[in-house]
């Protein structure tokens, strides 16, 4: 059981780094986005880290509010989480 979690948190968690990062390609060409409600979406399902690390090294959606304080809220919530599963 723990396996499969391991390897679901590290295939959501690469999904949502990569969405930032194409995300942020797209921004930069001025092509059709992924939309905020995806990238944030992504993170409730696990993909927290994904999405702050690809936040910060893609320097992306960083200025806006819901992002910057949403994600750290989300992982803080996800960490939370998983400390109670883990402690049953």
């Amino acid at each position: 059981m723990h396996g499969m979690m391991v390897l679901y948190l590290a295939v959501i968690n690469l999904a949502a780094f990569c969405m930032y990062g194409a995300d942020k390609k797209r921004a930069v060409r001025n092509q059709w986005r992924i939309s905020e409600k995806t990238l944030l979406g992504i993170a409730v399902l696990g993909g927290g880290p994904g999405s702050l690390l690809g936040m910060k090294v893609f320097h992306h959606k960083t200025k806006k509010l819901k992002f910057y304080f949403g994600i750290p809220v989300i992982l803080i919530l996800e960490a939370a989480a998983a400390v109670w599963i883990l402690g049953r």
